[in-house]
């Protein structure tokens, strides 16, 4: 459970005047209404402050304060709020610091597309906004959006174009758009840090423990045999984000011959990368559940 799980099961209303305030007042003020709205969640959200509470003391080394905690949830409500500002194109008056993104611009520019492999590490929304500047960029989102329906709901009229570039994992289709949108040149972003439920599980050293990640994401890059880049949109606060891009493989090859080792080491180089980037920014990290929990059934070992 994460702390958008739980925002889903409040009022509609309440997410439409945050979103009124944020285009109609300013985004002072809705910025200050995030204060209130981060200190009830801190104070009701029993399992996610405790998941925030587990992920802090290893990433910083420390048992982390209630300060801390608090701090954990804002950077999220923050993100959050900025979407809205990504979305309707208001975000002119923000920094995106932009590093190592031309190896990707070389690959589409060749006619390539790209898997952009994300993470619960800050904003993909930032990621997506630093890549509509570039015309020849037409991302899109392989994502599960059952679990954030109300607020997609709101989100959608924002940018009309949100609909179409999501491509919703478990429909019959999924795939075949996806790799649809690869041929084409596109660029499709994935997360490649949590589990769904039948997924299978790969155990990788994450902030001195193990964390159970999906094979699915390099199973699916080598069935598209597309490029595969990590990317990382993080918020350093006053509308400043750091976006960065990593090239992991040109072409993903899975041997039937050692097929699980090949998974198993890509997605080790995968947790390695993200846990360097979360010791860089450890309050951007949006997994507000018990993510080391070993999974039920799955497991790849």
């Amino acid at each position: 459970m994460h702390w958008l799980g739980a925002a889903q099961r409040g009022s509609p209303a309440l997410i439409r005047f945050i979103v009124w305030v944020a285009l109609r007042v300013s985004r002072t003020v809705a910025r200050a209404l995030l204060y209130p709205i981060v200190t009830y969640f801190v104070i009701f959200s029993v399992r996610p402050r405790r998941a925030s509470r587990a992920y802090l003391a290893r990433v910083l080394g420390r048992t982390p304060s209630i300060r801390d905690v608090f701090r954990h949830y804002h950077t999220f409500a923050a993100a959050l709020l900025d979407r809205v500002y990504f979305l309707t194109g208001r975000h002119r008056d923000m920094t995106l610091s932009i590093h190592g993104n031309e190896p990707v611009l070389a690959l589409v520019r060749r006619g390539r597309g790209v898997v952009l492999l994300g993470s619960h590490l800050g904003s993909f929304e930032a990621l997506r906004a630093a890549g509509a500047s570039e015309p020849d960029l037409d991302i899109s989102m392989l994502m599960d959006n059952a679990n954030a329906q109300k607020m997609m709901r709101i989100l959608t009229p924002l940018d009309p174009a949100l609909a179409d570039s999501i491509i919703s994992l478990g429909a019959p289709d999924s795939l075949l758009r996806a790799k649809a949108r690869i041929d084409a040149g596109g660029l499709v972003g994935l997360l490649g840090d949590r589990l769904r439920p039948g997924d299978r599980a790969v155990p990788c050293p994450f902030l001195g423990a193990t964390m159970w990640f999906p094979a699915a994401p390099f199973v699916f890059a080598a069935l598209v045999g597309a490029p595969v880049v990590l990317c990382y949109g993080l918020y350093r606060g006053d509308r400043r984000y750091d976006l960065h891009f990593e090239l992991l493989r040109e072409r993903i090859e899975l041997p039937r011959a050692g097929r699980d080792e090949a998974i198993a080491a890509l997605a080790r180089e995968y947790a390695a990368r993200l846990e360097h980037h979360a010791r860089a920014a450890p309050y951007n990290w949006f997994n507000f559940y018990d993510t080391w929990a070993e999974p039920a059934r799955g497991e790849a070992r």
